[in-house]
């Protein structure tokens, strides 16, 4: 049950982190399919967004600012 708690440690720092930068990825969890695999290390399941949490998120990671840009 390595993975698992790994899985778990990661997913949990993700959320903090995009927290921090003022995005909240609702959908966000491990894995349960990949967690079920016995070889593969499982999958963090991003999940679906909406398009400003999408448009948060590029500016998280750009540092691009939001102007020029329609709400």
């Amino acid at each position: 049950m390595k993975h698992l708690k790994e899985v778990d440690a990661v997913t949990t720092e993700l959320r903090e982190a995009l927290a921090g930068a003022g995005v909240v990825l609702p959908s966000l969890r491990p894995d349960p399919v990949s967690i079920a695999h016995r070889y593969n290390p499982p999958l963090v399941e991003l999940g679906r967004c909406s398009m400003e949490v999408a448009r948060q998120l590029t500016v998280a990671l750009t540092g691009q600012s939001r102007v020029g840009h329609d709400a």
